[in-house]
């Protein structure tokens, strides 16, 4: 599973992936509706772009609304200290490991397709949108059983 825990609930973790724009803000929205403020929850990406309004609409059609979020970089983080650091595409590990080389915290890589780069009609754009997040949506509840999402 990835090197996960599935019960063991880290106090912090980070979220990266290449942009920002679509992977980790989908999957850093998940887990903040999910685990409410029994987490904290940022993410970052390698090289940080305007966010996907894509991702937006997806997010929104189950009630999360990432439509405030900025994306940033690793050098953006108010905070560079998590217990856990998930990333979700080969470049955002590879920064991942730099961050961390010199802490104790534990990195996970979830490779995570970019829907961006399907190309096709809007609706099966969409659609690439709509499997990764219920892609993130199941593997962030496998991986962080123990938390119950609010009114659970």
């Amino acid at each position: 599973m990835d090197g996960a825990v599935p019960g063991e609930v880290p106090g912090s973790v980070l979220f990266a992936c290449t942009h920002n724009a679509i992977r980790s803000p989908m999957a850093e929205g998940i887990l903040k509706y999910l685990a409410g403020h029994k987490i904290y929850v940022d993410s970052c990406g390698v090289r940080p772009l305007g966010m996907d309004p894509f991702a937006v609409a997806v997010m929104d059609e189950i009630g999360i609304d990432l439509s405030r979020h900025a994306p940033k970089g690793f050098d953006d983080l108010e905070d560079d200290f998590f217990d856990l650091v998930i990333s979700l595409s080969p470049e955002a590990q590879h920064s991942a490991v730099e961050l961390t080389r010199t802490m104790d915290v534990a990195i996970e890589f979830w490779h995570m397709p970019d829907p961006s780069l399907v190309e096709a009609s809007r609706e099966v754009r969409l659609d690439a949108y709509r499997s990764l997040r219920d892609d993130l949506m199941r593997r962030i509840r496998r991986r962080f059983a123990a938390v119950r999402p609010p009114g659970s």
